[in-house]
């Protein structure tokens, strides 16, 4: 059976060992304002030597090993396997696992050109999406995780995984990876001695205690209203029943896109904070505001990394289509706020710690000559103001975002992380050859990862109408050149 250029090798369920007890997991504050957003989609690339990605011997010995794994892993994520419910009789969803319940594992073989996958260069943003798996939602249940394994004959596999932003944040499924990976390796190094489930590393056991997320109260937050609101009013035809957990409709953009990864050197790094340094005092700021936005000794990669990116997309999009964009643009991005926290939140906590946080700056600046400038002066100094202020200092954040919408501003958004370390995810056949969040093609959104290959840099993913790009990529390798 083929789909989408792949054959479907085996559609497998996988379930926890059956010693794995019922689990119910509250939904926060923080999880419910993504109840019903798009899941969340990365492909890891594995290559792998001849012998091991021949089909015979990958799905008799690395295929097994992986299925075994993650039924194991499973037993310290349980709530993984399970779905969000909101049954009449609760106030609020949750997700709830029991003893029947399984993740879905899709096993695919593609003769796509895997080199060609593994090309930084922009290719067309279809060719990603027939390895990520499809995350099952409707009105009554949403499926937590999805995942799929794709053999490319000869070359190497991909892991897809698809999770429901409502239960796992970045941070959160990163560590789900680093703890199957860690028990794939010790089954493929040594037989287990025993069918009970295998124990993790003190670092990679998650911690699911809800008690430690205050509530929403006490930050002055107010959520009797439908935190769901402000995406539901996007899609104003779909189901609006207050107990419905389908997820909505945020369709790729996949005719005329193109994706691609940029990378970011410590060299180019180091360049661009000097030169946005030495320009730093020539963009005004607001006198209320001068104690945050003041001239730093250094500035964080995030921030550099991320004012040269959207002001490079916005100046393309601007060339290539100025009457769509005639009212400017805005940044917003979800904080992690589990180390800011009073007390702080441990940082295997699986669930959502973010915050929104939207960027102090004129919706022009993003296309002024030193744009670049002025973002990096104003996400510096709105990050600084949070860890001044309190993470919750400005609590009307979504009804901002909305402001944003209805204005027709073009809002950046920001997935993935440059801390996460997903490049140390080891299987026990090699660290991934190149880490892809697919699911920047469902919105304008810059996808985060550390560099592959070098300490202190960093590699951005894009999913942009082909001409943008076009303009995109001049704009941003000519930037990086010496003046």
């Amino acid at each position: 059976m083929a789909s989408h250029g792949i054959e479907i090798h085996d559609h497998s369920r996988i379930s926890p060992p059956q010693s794995t007890p019922e689990t119910l997991l509250s939904l926060t504050f923080f999880d419910l304002y993504w109840l019903r957003f798009h899941p969340v989609e990365r492909i890891f690339y594995h290559t792998l030597p001849t012998p091991l990605s021949h089909p015979s011997t990958f799905f008799t010995q690395l295929l097994p090993t992986l299925k075994t794994s993650l039924s194991h892993t499973l037993h310290h994520f349980p709530a993984l396997a399970g779905n969000v419910v909101w049954p009449p009789d609760s106030p609020n969803p949750f997700v709830k696992y029991t003893p029947s319940d399984t993740v879905s594992l899709l096993v695919a073989l593609s003769h796509a050109d895997f080199d060609h996958l593994l090309d930084h260069s922009p290719r067309h943003a279809s060719d990603s999406r027939a390895f990520v798996p499809h995350l099952e939602s409707s009105n009554s249940h949403a499926q937590v995780l999805s995942l799929q394994i794709t053999l490319f004959p000869n070359k190497g596999f991909t892991i897809g995984i698809t999770n429901h932003h409502a239960v796992l944040d970045g941070k959160s499924v990163t560590l789900f990876l680093k703890a199957w990976s860690s028990l794939c390796k010790t089954i493929n190094e040594s037989e287990p001695e025993s069918n009970s489930p295998l124990p993790l590393a003190k670092e990679l056991q998650p911690f699911f205690d809800r008690s430690v997320i205050k509530p929403a109260s006490e930050f002055g937050i107010d959520v009797s209203k439908d935190p769901t609101g402000i995406f539901k009013k996007l899609f104003p035809n779909e189901n609006d029943e207050a107990r419905c957990v389908k997820l909505l409709p945020f369709p790729p953009r996949l005719e005329d896109t193109v994706r691609a990864t940029f990378v970011l050197t410590r060299a180019d790094l180091e360049k661009l904070k000097k030169r946005l340094l030495l320009k730093w005092d020539t963009e005004p700021e607001q006198e209320s505001k001068s104690k945050f936005f003041s001239k730093p000794p250094t500035l964080s990669s995030f921030v550099v990394t991320t004012a040269y990116t959207v002001v490079c997309i916005a100046k393309a999009l601007d060339g290539v289509e100025p009457e769509k964009h005639k009212f400017g643009f805005g940044l917003g991005l979800a904080v992690d706020f589990r180390a800011k926290m009073q007390p702080p939140i441990p940082d295997n906590y699986i669930g959502n710690c973010l915050w929104g946080l939207l960027l102090d700056a004129e919706p022009l600046d993003f296309v002024k000559e030193e744009g670049v400038v002025a973002i990096a002066k104003s996400l510096h100094g709105n990050i600084k103001e949070m860890s001044d202020k309190g993470i919750f200092h400005d609590v009307n954040v979504f009804s901002k975002y909305e402001a944003w919408i209805k204005g027709g501003v073009e809002i950046f958004g920001i997935a993935g992380s440059n801390r996460f370390g997903v490049y140390g995810i080891d299987f026990g056949w090699g660290k991934p050859s190149k880490v892809e969040i697919a699911s920047l093609d469902r919105a304008l959104t810059i996808g985060l990862a550390e560099n592959k290959d070098e300490e202190g840099g960093l590699e951005v993913g894009l999913v942009l109408n082909k001409d943008v790009m076009n303009l995109f990529v001049t704009l941003f390798r000519g930037g990086l050149l010496d003046e």
